[in-house]
């Protein structure tokens, strides 16, 4: 894969997204931290950045049952838009 004819033109495109996964067009290779190789052969991979998917390397959108603090926050009862008191 590394010496695709296409490689050799252009480089690979990441894209980094504000909470979410990499996005690396492909088709990629992964080495993990254990050496593990992991490929995929789409024409762009979503490789977590979370840590929370269960198909690790790849994304399987577990960030987005992630709660951030300030939601938290807002839920817990004192910001009521209904007049309730």
């Amino acid at each position: 894969m590394p010496n695709s004819p296409d490689r050799r033109t252009r480089p690979t495109r990441v894209t980094l997204g504000a909470d979410g996964p990499l996005l690396v067009e492909g088709p990629v290779e992964v080495v993990g931290d254990d050496g593990t190789l992991y490929t995929s052969r789409r024409f762009t991979a979503a490789i977590c950045t979370c840590r929370r998917t269960r198909t690790y390397p790849w994304c399987d959108t577990s960030h987005r049952r992630r709660v951030k603090p300030a939601e938290r926050e807002k839920g817990a009862g004192g910001d009521r838009t209904d007049g309730a008191a």
